[in-house]
């Protein structure tokens, strides 16, 4: 028989070694399932102590599926008198989003359009195959050399933002499907790893801008982010380099950004098996012990090469700074896109908060134009990307009038900036 458990009860278990969660006021022991979780065992960890109900609803497609998998690991239920939401969330609020996702789902915005999507993969790979032919008529001279950084750096950022709607499960009903495409996007026209990719950002999503649980403002490395971790370092006397300046060595740093693609693509993880090198992600295929190895073996045959230009420009002697300026070119491309949604936002510990408030407090939108969602894979949306990860991305502009009505009649604040406004918020 089932038992029933208080929220007092639930939380004390967010221990490494005994992690619960809770979905639909449904208590899951997930301390053995963490490891085999798909999306890794970082994320759903994130989650423990905690309702759960919105993330799980946020990243699968299919929850139905999902839930026979939880069935044997279901412990007990919310106790009777026990609110479904935890640390005096505002329950109010959580069912006002919930509804508002509901009525996207029979808007039917999360489904995606076939042409669209088929339409921009067309054109990345058409300028790489442009870019091939110009080295086969013309050679590898200087001039062709810089036009071809050009329109390469241009099909690299394309395919990145591509390969990030595969990866959300944003385009195909059969989470399958996805993923095998992914893996060729990522794996072949990248040259990086799907899984790297899907343990790092779904971290990302879970808990944006939780500077202990968020990998991408993890950079201690290199800098401390936000208002209350630089406080922290402060007093602890722990530091890796002097943060004190990092106001001034981060536009040195900038010389240095050009590695970020190759280096991210190459520098081994603790969770995954990393490429050799740029354009090649072979050994993912090869991780050991690998549950799904048959499923890679498409990623194998796949990933030969991120790109033959690029393969083409390697054997020409000296012309390796065309291959710079790609890195060059994309590594800022990349970085100014993604970070000025985030950096400029609140970066904290972790406070608990429900799924649309904590998701508004670390993002914010950019301006709409055609330039802008073409330039920035639709991560303009930023807001309603991280509400509804798995809805296509052109489908973003439907919702967000719901959102803001949301927003406006709870008091959380929207934010929306032009793009100037938003690089510039980056340096500030």
């Amino acid at each position: 028989q089932l038992r029933f458990y208080t929220w007092e009860e639930i939380q004390k278990h967010n221990l490494r070694t005994d992690k619960w969660l809770v979905i639909e006021r449904k208590v899951y022991n997930i301390t053995k399932w963490a490891n085999r979780h798909p999306g890794g065992h970082r994320v759903i960890s994130h989650c423990a102590g905690e309702d759960a109900t919105d993330a799980f609803q946020a990243f699968h497609i299919n929850p139905t599926l999902v839930r026979k998998f939880l069935k044997p690991l279901l412990i007990g239920e919310l106790a009777p008198g026990e609110p479904s939401q935890d640390r005096d969330k505002n329950s109010q609020l959580v069912e006002d989003f919930r509804t508002l996702r509901k009525t996207a789902e029979d808007m039917n915005l999360f489904r995606a359009n076939p042409l669209f999507f088929s339409l921009y993969l067309g054109h990345i790979l058409a300028m790489e195959v442009g870019a091939w032919l110009m080295v086969s008529y013309f050679g590898t001279g200087w001039i062709t050399t810089l036009i071809l950084a050009c329109i390469l750096t241009t099909s690299q950022a394309q395919a990145g933002w591509l390969q990030h709607d595969f990866g959300h499960l944003s385009v195909f009903k059969k989470s399958s499907w996805n993923h095998i495409v992914h893996k060729f996007v990522i794996g072949h026209l990248k040259g990086a790893s799907a899984n790297w990719w899907n343990h790092r950002h779904f971290q990302h999503h879970a808990k944006p801008n939780i500077f202990t649980k968020d990998p991408d403002v993890n950079m201690l490395h290199i800098f401390v982010l936000g208002d209350t971790q630089p406080v922290e370092y402060g007093k602890k006397k722990l530091k890796y380099l002097p943060y004190n300046h990092q106001h001034e060595y981060f536009f040195l740093s900038e010389i240095l950004l050009p590695f970020l693609i190759p280096c991210s693509h190459t520098l081994p993880d603790p969770n995954t098996f990393m490429p050799f090198g740029q354009g090649w992600a072979l050994p993912e295929c090869l991780r050991l012990p690998s549950p799904r190895l048959p499923g890679n073996l498409l990623a194998l045959l796949s990933t030969v090469h991120a790109s033959p230009v690029s393969a083409h420009r390697y054997s020409q002697r000296g012309k390796l700074s065309g291959q710079y300026a790609d890195w060059f070119l994309e590594s800022h491309w990349f970085v100014w896109v993604t970070q000025m949604n985030h950096i400029p936002m609140e970066i904290d510990s972790e406070k608990h908060r429900d799924w649309l408030s904590s998701q508004m407090a670390a993002t914010c939108n950019i301006e709409q134009s055609f330039f802008n969602d073409w330039f920035t894979g639709h991560l303009n949306f930023q807001i309603e990307h991280h509400l509804f990860p798995t809805m296509p991305r052109h489908n973003f502009w439907k919702v967000k009038p719901l959102v803001k009505s949301l927003c406006a009649k709870y008091g959380v604040q929207y934010e929306e900036k032009p793009l100037g406004k938003a690089f510039v918020d980056i340096v500030g």
